[in-house]
């Protein structure tokens, strides 16, 4: 039996989580679920969607494409309420500004930048109306990154798409300071598929290599583990982070503090 008494319950919250069949967002809607919150499933992969609904219980799944409009408008007529809303949704690229083709660049805004923004408009009136339902007011979570507060090398585009969601994120949170929340989250390197993916495609002879070097830039000698932000974004999502807004919120094992 679930005690509602509990610090940080989200009992009878209901919350959108883009890019949330795997890695941050799989561990999120796991950890959202637990809290008490009815989870939509928001990803390009439904079928890994719908898998993870099924086994989770207290959630459904949604096809979303974060940047096709017309996508984002099919899953809105979907949902009839919502509390909170965590813009997960994310892809990487390696390589300088020399390196970073047009190409590239407009592929990781459109899928960073463009994606929250589009997502984020469609379900602001359904947030700014929470309060209508619960004694609180809406909540957003951006998953940004460290590489939003400082140079990484090797990661240009990568940097100003991040660079962009905590500006993003300022700035929703002092226009709505009464009837939204707007926070984020900057991780540093996390274990997930993400990760995998990127050291699969950049680093496919030397991944043990990388791997080590992604542990050690990191003071406290490792990776982050997805569960690790979740409950991050469980907090900010609930009540008794009820004056926490515009935070810039670091996960990131001591990286930007050495």
């Amino acid at each position: 039996m679930e005690d509602h008494s509990l610090p940080f319950r989200l009992d009878g919250r209901i919350a959108l989580i883009t890019g949330g069949a795997s890695g941050i967002g799989e561990a999120t809607v796991k950890e959202l679920s637990r809290a008490g919150a009815f989870v939509w499933i928001a990803d390009i992969n439904f079928p890994a969607a719908e898998a993870l609904a099924a086994s989770v219980g207290r959630a459904k799944a949604l096809h979303l494409d974060v940047t096709n409009p017309d996508s984002v408008a099919g899953a809105l007529a979907q949902v009839d309420f919502l509390d909170i809303l965590v813009n997960n949704a994310g892809i990487g690229h390696v390589g300088s500004i020399e390196n970073t083709e047009p190409a590239d660049f407009d592929r990781l805004i459109n899928v960073n930048v463009r994606g929250v923004y589009l997502v984020t408009r469609a379900f602001l009136p359904m947030l700014l109306t929470s309060n209508d339902r619960h004694d609180a007011v809406g909540s957003i979570v951006n998953i940004a990154s460290v590489a939003g507060l400082v140079g990484i090398k090797q990661r240009f585009a990568y940097c100003t798409t991040k660079g962009a969601v905590i500006a993003m994120t300022r700035q929703l949170a002092v226009e709505y300071p009464k009837t939204l929340r707007v926070n984020a989250i900057c991780p540093g390197t996390v274990e997930t598929p993400f990760v995998e993916g990127y050291l699969e495609k950049f680093h496919k002879d030397t991944k043990e290599e990388t791997r080590a070097e992604l542990r050690a830039r990191q003071p406290v000698g490792r990776l982050g583990r997805p569960e690790e932000i979740a409950s991050a974004v469980r907090y900010l999502a609930s009540d008794e982070a009820a004056f926490v807004s515009g935070t810039v919120f670091t996960i990131d094992g001591g990286w930007t503090a050495a």
